[in-house]
C-alpha cells in the first residue's frame, strides 16, 4: 500500500497535506527520501526545478485577501459615491446663491413695505421688524454698499497689471490667493454671525457688544476685501487661459495633484473627511463661477463672437475634467489608508440634506444660506457681488426691449430657484428618512446639565406624539414634495455629557488626561472652520 493513497482515503490531504506538492503532482522521490530517513543533496538543479515547480494555498490566508478584495470594490465605488455627494452639495451651493438674486430682493421689498406701513397700521408687538426681516435687510444693504464700492475697482487695469507679471510670480500669487480665501471665509462667517445676534439680540437683555453700526463696518469691509480677492483669483485665470503657451494653465492645474500629496499621506476619521468633502464642493461651486466669469470677460472683448466661445471650451474642460480626477484620486487613496467605507459618503449627504430640511421649518434659527456657509465655507455675498459687477459692466442694457429681457431673465431665475428648491427639499427628505434621522429634527434643547443627561425614553407622551405626527409628514412629503413646510420647531440636538473614565482600580481618571484625547462629534456639529482633531499618531 502507498502511503500517498491512505492519506487521500482518509481526507487528510485536502486539509493538512504532509506530502510536497508541486503544481499538481506529488514528489515520490521526496516521499521515498522521508521514508528511508536520507538527507537531501544540495544542488542547483534541485533549487532551480523547486523554484520553478513549488504550489501554494491562498485559501490558508482567507481573510487578509478578502479584506484586499474588498478595498478593490470599495475604491471602484468611491467615484460614483463621491459624484453622487458632490452633485447633491453643488446644487445646495447653487440655490443659496440664486437665493442672492431671486428671493433677497423680494423679501428686502417686504421688509421695507412693512417698515414703511407701519404708521399706518398701528404698532402692535415689541419689535418693528421680525429678525429675519431685520437679518434681510441687512445683507440687501451689504450687497448694495459693497457694489457701490467695486465699481471705483478697475478690472481691466488688475488685468493687464496680472499679466505684466512672470509665470512663477503668477503661480505664487494664485497659491497666496487660495490659502487667503480660506482664511478670510473662516473670519468672515463669524463676522456675519456676529452681525446678525447683534442686530436681532432681545432688547430686555443687557449688551455687552460694541453695537450694530461697527459690526455693520466690519461686515461690509469683509465683503468688499474678499470681492476683491475673488477678483484677483479670476483676473489671474483669465491671464492663464489667454496666455499663448498655456504655460500658467498648466501649472495651475498641476497645482491641482500637488493636492494629494498633501492629503492622502495623513490619518483621516471620518469628521475630518466630512470636512474635506465639504471643502472639495465649495471649491468645484466656486471654480465654475469663476469660469463663468472667465468667459464672460473674454466674450465682452471678442463682441460676443460665438467662435471664441469655441475656442475657450477645451480649457474650461481640462480645468474641470482635473478637478473631478483629483478629488477621485484623492478620496480614493483616503478611504483606502484608514479603511473608511464607501457608504460614508451617504451619510455626508444625510447630514447637508437633515441642514437643508431644518431650515425650512416654521421656527428654524437659521437661514439656510448661513447653515450652507457654517457647513461647507461657501459665502455667497462676494461672489455674488464679483458677479454682478462683471455682469453690469459686460452687458450693456439700453433701451425697453432690455429692460423686458432683464426681467424675463429674473423670472427664469426665480423660476429655476423654486423649482432648485423643491427638488432638493423632496430628495433632502428621502435621505433623511432614509438615514433615521427624524427624532433629531425635533428634540428638545438641553436647558441645564441634568436635562442633558436624561434617557431618551422618559420623554413626554405627548412629545411622543407629536413626533410620531410630524415623522408621518416627512414621509409623506418624501414621497409627494408639495410647498408647505415641516410644523415642529428646529431644535439643535441634545448633547450627552460623557461620564468619567474608570482606571483599573475604579477610579476616574484625571481631567487633564481626557483633555488631551479628540472629541469624536457627531457630523451635524461638525463646522467647516472647525479642527477635528486631524494627527498622525
Amino acid at each position: 500500500m502507498r502511503p500517498w493513497e491512505d492519506l487521500r482515503r482518509s481526507g487528510k490531504i485536502g486539509k493538512t497535506p504532509e506530502l510536497p506538492e508541486t503544481l499538481g503532482f506529488y514528489d515520490l522521490s521526496a516521499v521515498r527520501r522521508e521514508q528511508r530517513d536520507l538527507p537531501a543533496d544540495p544542488s542547483l538543479t534541485r533549487f532551480i526545478c523547486a523554484e520553478l515547480t513549488r504550489g501554494y494555498f491562498l485559501e490558508h490566508n482567507e481573510a487578509k485577501y478578502t479584506e484586499r478584495r474588498e478595498r478593490v470594490y470599495t475604491c471602484m465605488r468611491i467615484p460614483k459615491e463621491l459624484e453622487k455627494l458632490m452633485i447633491f452639495g453643488f446644487f445646495l451651493c447653487a440655490d443659496a446663491f440664486l437665493y442672492i438674486f431671486t428671493l433677497l430682493p423680494l423679501r428686502v421689498l417686504l421688509a421695507l413695505l412693512r417698515l414703511f406701513t407701519l404708521p399706518c397700521c398701528g404698532f402692535s408687538g415689541s419689535r418693528l421688524l421680525q429678525p429675519a426681516q431685520v437679518c434681510d435687510m441687512l445683507k440687501g444693504l451689504i450687497l448694495v454698499l459693497c457694489f457701490s464700492m467695486m465699481h471705483y475697482v478697475d478690472y481691466s487695469m488688475m488685468y493687464h497689471l496680472i499679466r505684466g507679471q512672470s509665470v512663477i510670480k503668477l503661480y505664487i500669487i494664485y497659491n497666496m490667493l487660495e490659502v487667503a480665501d480660506r482664511l478670510i471665509s473662516s473670519f468672515g462667517q463669524d463676522i456675519l454671525d456676529a452681525l446678525y445676534w447683534t442686530a436681532t439680540e432681545p432688547k430686555e437683555r443687557k449688551r455687552d457688544s460694541i453695537g450694530v453700526i461697527p459690526h455693520f463696518v466690519m461686515a461690509v469691509s469683509y465683503v468688499f476685501i474678499h470681492s476683491i480677492l475673488i477678483m484677483v483669483q479670476a483676473s489671474t485665470l483669465n491671464v492663464a487661459f489667454n496666455s499663448h503657451n498655456k504655460s500658467l494653465l498648466t501649472i495651475m492645474m498641476s497645482n491641482n495633484f500637488v493636492e494629494i500629496k498633501g492629503s492622502v499621506f495623513k490619518k483621516f476619521e471620518k469628521n475630518n473627511l466630512f470636512q474635506m468633502s465639504n471643502s472639495d464642493i465649495k471649491e468645484r461651486f466656486t471654480s465654475y463661477v469663476l469660469l463663468l466669469i472667465v468667459c464672460l470677460r473674454n466674450m465682452e472683448q471678442f463682441s460676443w463672437n460665438p467662435d471664441h466661445l469655441w475656442a475657450l471650451l477645451p480649457d474650461v474642460f481640462m480645468v474641470v475634467a482635473s478637478e473631478v480626477v483629483v478629488d477621485v484620486i484623492k478620496h480614493a487613496f483616503i478611504t483606502k489608508f484608514n479603511d473608511i467605507p464607501a457608504d460614508v459618503y451617504s451619510e455626508y449627504r444625510a447630514s447637508l440634506a437633515f441642514d437643508l430640511v431644518s431650515s425650512r421649518q416654521t421656527n428654524a434659527y437659521t437661514d439656510y444660506s448661513d447653515s450652507v456657509a457654517r457647513r461647507m465655507g461657501f459665502i455667497p455675498l462676494p461672489l455674488a457681488v464679483l458677479l454682478i459687477r462683471v455682469v453690469m459692466s459686460s452687458v450693456k442694457v439700453q433701451g425697453a426691449l432690455s429692460y423686458t429681457c432683464v426681467f424675463l431673465f429674473y423670472l427664469g431665475l426665480v423660476t429655476l430657484k423654486v423649482l432648485n428648491s423643491i427638488v432638493l427639499l423632496g430628495k433632502s427628505c428621502v435621505y433623511v428618512k432614509r438615514a433615521n434621522m427624524e427624532d433629531k429634527l425635533f428634540e428638545k434643547p438641553s436647558t441645564s446639565s441634568s436635562s442633558s443627561t436624561k434617557s431618551p425614553s422618559k420623554t413626554d407622551p405627548s412629545r411622543s406624539k407629536h413626533i410620531k405626527t410630524n415623522k408621518r409628514l416627512l414621509s409623506q412629503f418624501s414621497e409627494t414634495p408639495s410647498f408647505f413646510c415641516l410644523t415642529k420647531t428646529k431644535q439643535p440636538p441634545e448633547t450627552e455629557l460623557p461620564e468619567p473614565s474608570l482606571s483599573n482600580e475604579g477610579e476616574p481618571i484625571e481631567a487633564s488626561e481626557l483633555k488631551h484625547k479628540p472629541p469624536k462629534n457627531d457630523l451635524l456639529e461638525i463646522d467647516r472652520f472647525t479642527i477635528c482633531g486631524n494627527r498622525i499618531d
